[in-house]
């Protein structure tokens, strides 16, 4: 942990600060990984809460700066409590005993040393249950790197294509490119999601897209990205329960280059 947290590049703004010494990049985040809530989740996809429920991690700070973001009181004003590896990996073994299909680190990049090293000692304990990297999609090559080998599943989002929009939406410019070196590497590791016998995920990856208000273009541009590098079998979240969270109210997500935008109905011709 000592290497990647001494001069963090753990996300594609390569902040470069030593975290060791205190010093905060874009994340805010810090030497021990700061820590949310812990719960059995039933509210995600199917094949990943089933019937048990999904063990979330949920972590404070996030590299990206979303003006909807419906968890802001973690991502952006960071609640929670510091955890080391050790009390982490035995929060891990907890939900495994509560039944937890996965154990499932939402908003792992700020965290990935402190998160691999959990899951190491965890499952030198009997962790057997699948790992899901829950992520924005927003992932440096580096720290996926660390996560190879360690992580069964991920959750990445694709959220979008034009540059613009993710300045002016998560500030955040450079996140097509990013997002897209992110998705190919995500799938060389763990290839498309599998399921068992009961429909439950084991292994692979499932994107994520959140549908925005009056950008139905830049959701079809999504998809036809995903298609045309990853084929038509990519397993596709594509989720419509959007609100104007945090900064939303004081922000028009719609006001620029809605010239070409494509009605909604228009999604089930993809």
């Amino acid at each position: 942990m000592t290497k990647e947290l001494s001069c963090c590049r753990l996300c594609p703004r390569v902040c470069g600060v030593n975290r060791l010494k205190g010093e905060r990049g874009f994340c805010r985040a810090g030497l021990l990984a700061r820590v949310a809530s812990i719960s059995l989740h039933h509210g995600e996809e199917p094949p990943i809460s089933g019937t048990g429920g999904s063990g979330t991690v949920f972590f404070a700070h996030c590299n990206m700066a979303c003006l909807f973001c419906q968890n802001y009181p973690i991502s952006q004003l960071d609640n929670g409590r510091k955890m080391d590896r050790e009390a982490l990996a035995q929060e891990l073994l907890k939900l495994q005993a509560r039944g937890a299909h996965n154990v499932n680190f939402v908003t792992p990049t700020p965290h990935v040393p402190q998160m691999v090293e959990a899951v190491h000692l965890a499952r030198k304990d009997n962790l057997i249950i699948p790992v899901i990297y829950n992520s924005n999609g927003y992932d440096s090559l580096e720290a996926l790197n660390l996560t190879e080998g360690v992580v069964d599943i991920y959750l990445p989002d694709a959220k979008y294509r034009s540059g613009e929009l993710a300045r002016h939406a998560s500030d955040t410019f450079d996140y097509p490119e990013a997002n897209a070196s992110a998705l190919k590497e995500m799938v060389r590791q763990v290839g498309f999601l599998e399921v068992d016998q009961k429909g439950i995920a084991v292994r692979g990856v499932l994107v994520r897209h959140l549908v925005l208000p009056d950008r139905v273009e830049e959701t079809l541009n999504v998809l036809a990205y995903l298609r045309e590098t990853f084929g038509p079998e990519i397993p596709i979240s594509l989720m419509g329960q959007y609100f104007p969270a945090y900064k939303a109210y004081d922000t028009d997500l719609a006001r620029d280059n809605l010239e070409n935008d494509i009605p909604a109905a228009d999604l089930q011709d993809l």
